[in-house]
């Protein structure tokens, strides 16, 4: 009987075959470079895309693959009242998760009945200074290329200079979702090649070390209140107490405006430790002082506070006071 061995032994005759090579590594052009996009939202905005108990913003992560993060509450960007929308990843990943939020956003605009226009909003990207060279191009080559290949509106502003040690700008940009998701691809493909702007991309999210600046161009120190308590009220804004405003100028470069402040308010609007009234001061850029305990507006029960600074970081101010007072009035109205 003929033996089966030497159908499973190999033939001496016959070399072995060799494992294949193993696969060459990508070429490093080919891998996808990390990246991140900053933009701003309003704080209603900034809700929606965490979504009920952050289920929207981990489904998001999960769709996209990108890493998103935001801003504290009340931790604006200077000169706004709006939040910080940190993602980061690669450039897909990150554009993917970019336009998730968008569209998210878009879905919650008022339309009327039988109103066919697509709903459109503005994108407002956190660009650093010294990396917007790269986007404008000499004489504003690039940047006009990039409004003529994606059809959306680009606009860069100037650097604020109101803000002692902000080296961020913003680009605005309009259209359709379509539009301003083109116009930001070749943004951030153009960003991502520039050394300036990845730097910047484990930067705080908070603009705490931003100071207004005055008039002389010295940087203004917060003033902060004499103890945890404050809060505001107004004839002007028809708040319950009878709170009185005064307008009086302390020195030619500035302005003053002290607010009578009603007691009952006072927790609210100062914050645990005075965190909110120094947020306020922070993001408004005027300096804030609260009158001590028993120093009242004359012929009230209402505190003293006094804000200095421009025109504009005044009415910042007086605006912020007056939504966390009308957020308190409707509380106490339910």
């Amino acid at each position: 009987m003929e033996s089966t061995e030497s159908s499973y032994v190999s033939s001496p005759e016959q070399p072995q075959k060799k494992s294949p090579p193993p696969p060459a590594s990508p070429p490093l052009d080919s891998v996808e470079k990390p990246t991140y996009i900053k933009l701003l939202v309003s704080n209603a905005a900034a809700g929606s895309v965490i979504g009920k108990g952050g289920a929207t913003i981990t489904d998001f992560q999960s769709q996209s693959g990108a890493r998103i993060q935001l801003s504290k509450n009340y931790d604006f960007f200077p000169g706004t009242s709006d939040r910080i929308i940190l993602i980061s990843g690669g450039i897909d990943d990150a554009l993917k998760a970019l336009e998730l939020i968008i569209a998210k956003l878009l879905s919650e605009i008022p339309t009327e009945d039988g109103d066919d226009a697509e709903p459109r909003m503005r994108v407002r990207l956190v660009v650093p200074n010294n990396a917007c060279g790269s986007i404008i191009g000499k004489g504003g080559s690039i940047i006009k290329s990039f409004i003529e290949e994606s059809h959306a509106g680009i606009k860069i502003s100037p650097l604020d200079t109101d803000f002692f040690g902000l080296t961020d700008r913003l680009v605005t940009i309009t259209g359709t979702l379509e539009e301003q998701m083109h116009a930001i691809d070749l943004i951030l493909s153009k960003l991502t090649d520039d050394s300036h702007y990845l730097q910047n991309m484990h930067a705080p999210l908070s603009y705490a070390g931003v100071f207004f600046s005055g008039f002389d161009g010295i940087p203004y120190t917060y003033v902060l209140p004499y103890v945890a308590t404050a809060a505001y009220n107004s004839t002007n804004h028809g708040l319950n107490g009878a709170g009185v405003k005064f307008q009086h100028n302390k020195e030619d470069y500035t302005n003053s405006v002290t607010i009578g402040v009603a007691d009952e308010h006072i927790g609210l609007v100062v914050g645990r430790g005075g965190r909110n009234i120094m947020e306020i001061s922070q993001n408004s850029g005027a300096r804030i002082k609260i009158s001590d305990r028993g120093d009242f507006m004359s012929g009230t029960n209402d505190r003293k506070i006094t804000i200095t600074g421009s025109q504009r970081a005044i009415h910042a101010a007086e605006d912020m006071i007056m939504r966390k007072v009308s957020y308190a009035s409707e509380r106490e109205t339910d």
